[in-house]
């Protein structure tokens, strides 16, 4: 996985994120929850360390969803809220 400087920051963030709009539940229709937390870990162990979310996607259960997939894993990503 490559790495960039997020602007001026000190933050390193994987060049390649993962969204979780279709995560929440609503827009795009039923989900499994398993499987979009097997998704994000996924992702993490492959170098990814960029997570966009936003407590708009399914009115919050993205960010649930999120929560569970990085328990004990917080300080390995960055999370992008809106």
């Amino acid at each position: 996985m490559n790495y960039r400087y997020l602007g001026n920051s000190d933050l390193k963030v994987s060049v390649v994120g993962i969204g979780t709009w279709g995560m929440g539940g609503d827009f795009f229709g039923k989900v499994d929850d398993k499987q979009s937390i097997r998704a994000i870990q996924t992702a993490m162990e492959e170098g990814v360390n960029l997570i966009d979310t936003a407590p708009a996607y399914g009115d919050g259960h993205a960010e649930e969803v999120v929560g569970e997939a990085i328990l004990g894993r917080r300080e390995d990503v960055i999370l992008a809220t809106k």
